[in-house]
């Protein structure tokens, strides 16, 4: 929604000042409702429940129905062959394995993306400009942001000119976008069109005025969990 808004009313619905910033009350206020930006932590699963989830998939459960449907043969038969049956149950159990393996690659890409967030960052704050940690941006902090920096949380471009922000771990394009601070979009625009907004991740590749900042927003409690 916030890319529907004007800076003004942004402003006014975030109970901000875009010239001082929060005030030091305000912040420890949003603190305490909001808490900290961060991604929240997910209790992870014991290695054996991942390891048999890798079995929950209609065609592993077939092959192992077939495995034992050949076993049964065998036994009845009495051939005493169950070569097929054990080259089907090794099969499953490497898919298995390797299903675990791409889980936890995939759990340590996750890991790295959160320790892309912003470290710190700049903020307006009691009309001083302030450096302070990532993870103590609130909702209405008026954050300056520099060339080569992360951007710590989502937010309401204030102004800026000749501002490209590098959005690739958020929509996978390489080529940075051109923000537009003034433009006031339609409700139904992309995440990739919206050129009066920055996200969270995202790294500011150039910036030829010092002025330029924005208006974080609550949004980014609502993607901590992606």
């Amino acid at each position: 929604m916030w890319h529907m808004l004007s800076t003004k009313e942004v402003e006014k619905k975030v109970k901000t000042n875009i010239d001082k910033g929060l005030t030091t009350n305000q912040v420890e206020q949003r603190r305490q409702e909001y808490g900290t930006n961060q991604l929240e932590e997910q209790k992870k699963q014991s290695i054996v429940i991942r390891f048999l989830k890798q079995f929950n998939d209609f065609m592993i459960i077939i092959l192992i129905i077939a495995s034992i449907i050949s076993a049964v043969v065998a036994k009845i038969q009495g051939s005493g062959d169950y070569f097929d049956s054990i080259i089907i149950i090794a099969i499953v159990v490497f898919n298995a394995i390797m299903g675990l393996v791409q889980e936890a690659k995939a759990e340590k890409s996750l890991e790295a993306l959160k320790k892309m967030s912003a470290p710190t960052c700049k903020v307006r704050r009691n009309g001083q400009i302030l450096t302070i940690k990532g993870e103590e941006v609130v909702p209405g902090d008026i954050v300056l942001l520099e060339a080569g920096c992360f951007v710590p949380a989502d937010g309401r471009l204030i102004s800026c000119s000749n501002l490209k922000i590098e959005e690739s771990s958020l929509t996978g394009e390489t080529v940075p976008v051109t923000k537009e601070a003034d433009k006031i979009l339609p409700e139904k625009t992309v995440l990739g069109d919206m050129i009066n907004m920055v996200f969270a991740t995202t790294i500011v590749v150039n910036r030829t005025w010092r002025g330029n900042c924005y208006t974080n927003c609550h949004e980014y409690k609502s993607r901590k969990n992606c």
